[in-house]
């Protein structure tokens, strides 16, 4: 039955962003639920990560986010106990500008190599751009000729890429796959890299929990379409 009364509010980062909003449009179709989406990072600090909102009084039903964020918001109290599902994962990947040429990034000495020829770096400041800047660039003894800036959200490091900003993006295939403008130059290499699953859970305080989870059903369903866009962003469903 089609449940008309119902609203739900949603907070969601980069990293599922491009699928969601692929299939959204369905579930609405579909339920008569109709969904209110804002947006957040994973991870940071500052008024833009999902906690920070959740924390200084923004309401929301369901937050989709790393597995990482939504660790923070379970030691807050701020989700609802069994009900996360996680819906996808995704491994980091590089891109330069549509045109450019693709660096070899497929082994420790290659990626170093195109770090250092690229100079500047850009990556999301969430769970990804964290792991770069405190694991990857430590690992790889840069040379302080390469300068690596944090944007706030995936779709904002495109951006800078695709200005001329930067030279090479670093993020989860999922928030450069689909971008405009830039080309994926290649997965970073196994010893680097980190494959983030982005997880959908219930808020605490929802007070519309059914259909809260009726969304989250959805999205962690197999219908065609969504499986089809868990593909095209460069995603797959978590194993096991």
């Amino acid at each position: 039955m089609i449940d008309t009364s119902k609203t739900i509010k949603v907070i969601i980062s980069g990293g599922f962003a491009a699928v969601y909003r692929e299939v959204l449009p369905e579930f609405e179709r579909s339920t008569g639920i109709k969904v209110e989406t804002g947006s957040g990072a994973s991870e940071g600090t500052g008024p833009k990560t999902i906690r920070h909102q959740l924390a200084n009084g923004t309401k929301a039903d369901v937050v989709i986010l790393s597995r990482e964020g939504l660790q923070k918001l379970n030691e807050d109290g701020r989700i609802r106990p069994g009900s996360e599902i996680g819906l996808a994962t995704a491994p980091l990947a590089a891109a330069v500008r549509s045109g450019s040429a693709k660096p070899d990034i497929g082994t420790v000495v290659a990626i170093r190599k195109a770090l250092i020829d690229a100079g500047l770096v850009v990556a999301p400041s969430s769970t990804s751009g964290q792991y770069v800047r405190d694991k990857v660039f430590p690992r790889l003894n840069l040379p302080d000729t390469v300068k690596l800036t944090l944007e706030a959200r995936g779709t904002e490091a495109a951006e800078a890429l695709r200005a001329g900003e930067a030279n090479l993006a670093i993020a989860p295939t999922s928030e450069l796959a689909q971008e405009a403008g830039i080309e994926l130059a290649g997965l970073l290499p196994p010893d680097l890299q980190l494959v983030q699953t982005f997880t959908a859970a219930v808020v605490s305080d929802s007070q519309t929990p059914d259909a809260a989870r009726r969304l989250i059903d959805f999205l962690s369903s197999d219908t065609e379409n969504l499986l089809a866009a868990i593909k095209c962003a460069g995603m797959e469903r978590p194993r096991g």
